[in-house]
C-alpha cells in the first residue's frame, strides 16, 4: 500500500508508540497524591512540557484535550459564552467559508442562536488579506477565527499580519493550526495569537490528543463541567500516555522540519510533475502551499470512482477533509474558492509525510493515470 493521506491522519511513529506504550503501563491516575499517580503525573507534564518547548511557549498556555475539534469548539462556544455573560446579549464572529468543520459548524450553531456570522470569502488560491478582515470587523466582534494551513490545498495564511489587524480593534485572534507542526515554522507568541488548536495525530502522534494554547491572561471559560483538570478549563482524567507519547513525536517532528519541508517539496513536486501530462488535469493550490498536500482535479472524472480505482491500485489518497468524508457533498473549500459542483467532485487531495518516497510517488501518479483513464471510460 502506497499512503498519500498524511493531512488526514499520520501513521504514528515507533519513537511515539514506544512512548505511548511505555506510560500506558503506568496504573495511576495523574490527579492522584500517591506514587502511583505521581508518576503518570511526571509523564503527562512531560508530554506537555516537550510540546510547549516544540512550539515555543510556556507549558502552562497548554491545555491538553481530545484534539483540533475539541479545541475548536472549545474556543467558539466558550468565547461566545463569555461575550454573553459580559454583554447580555449574542455578539459578532468573523471566520471563513474555507475553515474546517470544526469551526464551521459551531459557528452556524451560534448563527442559529443569534450570533451575527461574517464569512469570508477567499481569493481564487484560498488566502484572506488584512484589509479584508479590517473590513468585517465590528464594534460587537466576540472574535476572529482563521485558519493557518488549509487542510485540503495547503494554502498558508499571513497569519501575524491577520492577527494584528484583530489586535488593534481588542478582538481575540484563533487559529486552526492542526497542519502545521512538523511540516511549517510556528511562532504563536510573535504571531500574537490568542488561541492556537493542535491534533498530535498530524504530526505522528496518537489519535484522540491535542492541544488547546491559550495567551496568558485571556479569557475563556469552561465548556464541559466536572473536576478541576486542566486549570478546571477541560475536566475529565488526563490521557497521560497520549499526551507523553504526542510530546515525544512532536520532539522528532520539530527537530527535523527543515529536512521533512524540503524532502516533502521534492516529494510533492515530483508527483505533480508525474501527472502532469494527465489530459485537463489542474491543480488548485498555490505554489507556496505547504509541501504536505496536492490537490489536483480532473475534470469529467469522478472522484468516487477515483478512489475506489486508486485503492484497488494500492494508493490511498481523500477527496478532501477525512471528516467529511461519506456526505456526498462537494467539498466546501472547493466550491469556496470557486470550483463548480462536477469540478469539486473531481478532485482528489494527495498528502505526504517523511516516510514517502520517490519511488512511490511515481507509482503513484501512474496509478492515478490509470484510475483517470478507467473512470472517464
Amino acid at each position: 500500500m502506497i499512503y498519500l493521506d498524511y493531512a488526514a491522519t499520520y501513521p504514528m511513529t515507533p519513537e511515539a508508540l514506544a512512548a505511548y506504550l511505555e506510560a500506558a503501563a503506568l496504573p495511576g491516575n495523574p490527579a492522584s497524591v500517591h506514587a502511583a499517580g505521581q508518576a503518570a503525573r511526571e509523564r503527562l507534564e512531560e508530554g506537555r512540557a516537550r510540546v510547549a518547548a516544540a512550539l515555543g511557549v510556556d507549558a502552562r498556555t497548554l491545555i491538553a484535550n481530545g484534539g483540533g475539534t475539541e479545541g475548536d469548539n472549545h474556543v467558539l462556544l466558550g468565547v461566545a459564552q463569555a461575550w454573553e455573560e459580559a454583554h447580555g446579549q449574542p455578539g459578532h464572529l468573523v471566520t471563513t467559508l474555507t475553515e474546517h468543520s470544526a469551526v464551521l459548524a459551531p459557528a452556524r450553531w451560534l448563527e442559529s442562536r443569534g450570533w451575527a456570522v461574517t464569512f469570508l470569502a477567499p481569493d481564487v488560491q484560498g488566502r484572506y488579506t488584512p484589509e479584508q478582515l479590517a473590513e468585517a470587523l465590528r464594534e460587537d466582534t466576540a472574535l476572529v477565527s482563521i485558519h493557518h494551513a488549509n487542510n485540503e490545498l495547503g494554502t498558508v495564511q499571513d497569519t501575524p499580519a491577520l492577527a494584528a489587524v484583530a489586535a488593534a480593534r481588542g478582538v481575540p485572534y484563533h487559529t486552526d493550526a492542526v497542519q502545521a507542526p512538523g511540516v511549517l515554522p510556528l511562532d504563536l507568541t510573535g504571531w500574537g495569537v490568542t488561541f492556537a488548536t493542535f491534533s498530535a495525530h498530524k504530526w505522528g502522534g496518537p489519535r484522540g490528543v491535542g492541544f488547546l494554547y491559550l495567551k496568558r491572561g485571556a479569557v475563556l471559560p469552561a465548556v464541559t463541567l466536572g473536576g478541576g483538570q486542566e486549570g478546571g478549563l477541560r475536566p475529565g482524567t488526563q490521557n497521560t500516555a497520549g499526551v507523553y507519547a504526542a510530546g515525544v513525536a512532536l520532539t522528532h517532528a520539530e527537530a527535523a522540519r527543515e529536512e521533512t519541508f524540503a524532502h516533502l517539496t521534492r516529494v510533492r513536486d515530483r508527483f505533480l510533475a508525474g501527472v502532469a501530462d494527465i489530459p485537463g488535469l489542474r491543480v488548485n493550490q498555490p505554489a507556496d502551499a505547504s509541501p504536505k498536500v496536492a490537490s489536483v482535479t480532473l475534470p469529467g472524472a469522478d472522484g468516487e470512482a477515483l478512489l475506489m480505482n486508486l485503492d484497488l491500485l494500492g494508493v490511498s489518497a481523500s477527496a478532501g477533509s477525512a471528516c467529511a468524508a461519506g456526505t456526498m457533498q462537494p467539498s466546501h473549500v472547493l466550491t469556496a474558492i470557486g470550483l463548480g459542483e462536477a469540478d469539486a467532485r473531481a478532485t482528489l487531495r494527495f498528502s505526504f509525510g517523511r516516510a514517502t518516497t520517490e519511488t512511490e510517488v511515481d507509482a503513484a501518479a501512474d496509478a492515478l493515470r490509470q484510475a483517470a483513464e478507467w473512470s472517464r471510460g
